[in-house]
């Protein structure tokens, strides 16, 4: 079909040019936006006077028929077209005539597609952050259920003093947590519609931009014309975003991965998560974990790519900006999978608990504790580091725990123990009394769940 465009050139362009210039194929998932700006713009023009009532009257009506019959598999998006601005205005014209040749006037092909990149990526943001909520309370709801179940806390992949699955857990959940802030503030900031900039400079047409932002949703319109087509910063603003969501969902991945591991066998993934060996029958593997750490680098990959796509971009609008599209797309395709399969994941997952607190106390969490004994006793603080590693020497020399130890054995190495030693070490002193807020205690644990609690009531 001729281009809509087509008037200044006297020779059709070259196929493989014109497949390489179009963007139908991936450019179609904006029917709906494009649709609904030109909704918009041409409630405007009537509004403005550029249009007569019954011309606008006729263009709502074939806009609304060539959605219902996209929507409803009658009408083909195909290649035929150019992009998806060109498939709405040549259907229209097709079904209503001349009115249809004038949905265009004030705007231009730059406008149209700022104008559907946004309302795409404003929808899909309200959608991720459904994920993101999805996901922060089913880890509320591990929280809430696991105030008391006791595991080693470590740094240096060593274990280094015991805390809680809902104090671990909780940590993801501040992450997740402002994840979706940062969704608020990029939707925020992106909030307004440059539609009417046209190519770059604006228009003569007397447009009301302010009244089109209002009926598409926007905070208002943009500042700016040149910047209101040239603008992707949103994209790499969401991109780099998501990017950070797929860190924190790599992160917890790898701790699955290990936690599911023969030596550490803190968690067992539901079969529904998890694959076997074509060769080796005990296998079990965490291949949905696995993926999901994979995939993080899909979505890195796709910010780097709209940066350097961006660093050397003059003003105003550049075909290479087209580029935006399908990366951007795949990233949220991508992030709304992997945010489904790792709630789904951890919402089955069995926490071996018993495992847990036995590794935790295997692992001389409670050293530091045991210091802390000495010195409440008098002892300064650095003979108390040097009285407890020695104790900790001789433990591992017989194969058992500080808790295990005999008092007699205590006391050889320094008399100021006494049997309450064993109750300062435990798993359940160790953890009671850190109550600052913010640490694993179990009063001030509860408290950060109601606080938690209450957000998601909220917002």
């Amino acid at each position: 079909m001729a281009q809509l465009w087509g008037g200044r050139f006297t020779k059709e362009t070259d196929k493989l040019v014109y497949n390489f210039n179009a963007s139908i194929s991936f450019d179609q998932k904006f029917y709906k936006q494009d649709i609904m700006g030109s909704r918009a713009h041409v409630k405007m023009l009537a509004k403005q006077g550029i249009l007569t009532e019954e011309e606008r009257d006729q263009i709502l009506e074939g806009l609304d028929g060539i959605l219902k019959d996209v929507e409803n598999g009658t009408l083909e998006i195909t290649s035929e077209y150019e992009d998806i601005h060109s498939f709405v205005e040549a259907n229209l014209i097709d079904r209503i005539g001349d009115p249809g040749k004038k949905l265009h006037t004030g705007r231009s092909r730059n406008d149209q597609v700022a104008l559907d990149m946004k309302l795409y990526v404003r929808d899909e943001i309200d959608e991720i952050d459904g994920e993101l909520k999805e996901l922060l309370t089913e880890l509320l709801s591990l929280m809430s259920d696991n105030v008391e179940t006791y595991m080693p806390g470590f740094t240096h992949l060593q274990k280094a003093q015991p805390v809680t699955l809902a104090h671990h857990v909780g940590a993801y959940f501040e992450m997740f947590r402002r994840d979706r802030e940062r969704m608020a503030d990029i939707r925020r900031r992106m909030n307004l519609c440059p539609l009417g900039a046209g190519a770059l400079a604006g228009t003569t047409y007397p447009l009301d931009r302010e009244y089109t932002a209002r009926l598409l949703g926007f905070d208002g319109p943009t500042r700016n014309s040149m910047d209101s087509v040239s603008d992707r910063d949103y994209v790499i603003e969401l991109l780099s975003a998501l990017s950070t969501v797929m860190m924190h969902l790599s992160r917890f991945s790898e701790e699955i991965i290990l936690w599911n591991s023969n030596e550490y066998r803190f968690v067992e993934i539901d079969d529904a998560y998890s694959t076997g060996s074509s060769i080796m029958p005990q296998k079990k593997n965490p291949d949905i974990a696995e993926l999901l750490r994979g995939k993080t680098g899909r979505v890195y990959g796709a910010l780097i790519s709209i940066l350097t796509t961006m660093k050397g971009i003059p003003l105003a609008y550049n075909k290479d900006m087209q580029e935006d599209k399908e990366l951007t797309f795949d990233a949220i395709d991508t992030v709304k999978g992997c945010l489904r399969l790792f709630t789904g994941m951890i919402s089955t997952m069995e926490f071996h608990r018993d495992v847990m607190e036995a590794s935790a106390k295997n692992g001389f969490t409670n050293a530091t504790d045991a210091a802390d004994y000495l010195v409440n006793h008098g002892v300064p603080f650095r003979d108390a580091h040097g009285i407890v590693g020695r104790l900790v020497l001789l433990c591992i020399d017989k194969g058992i725990s500080l808790d295990e130890l005999p008092l007699e054995e205590y006391q050889k190495i320094s008399p100021v123990f006494e049997e309450d030693i064993y109750d300062a070490v435990s798993m359940k002193t160790c953890v009671e009394k850190r109550e600052t807020y913010g640490a694993p205690g179990p009063d001030v644990m509860k408290k950060v769940i109601a606080v938690n609690r209450e957000y998601l009531e909220k917002n």
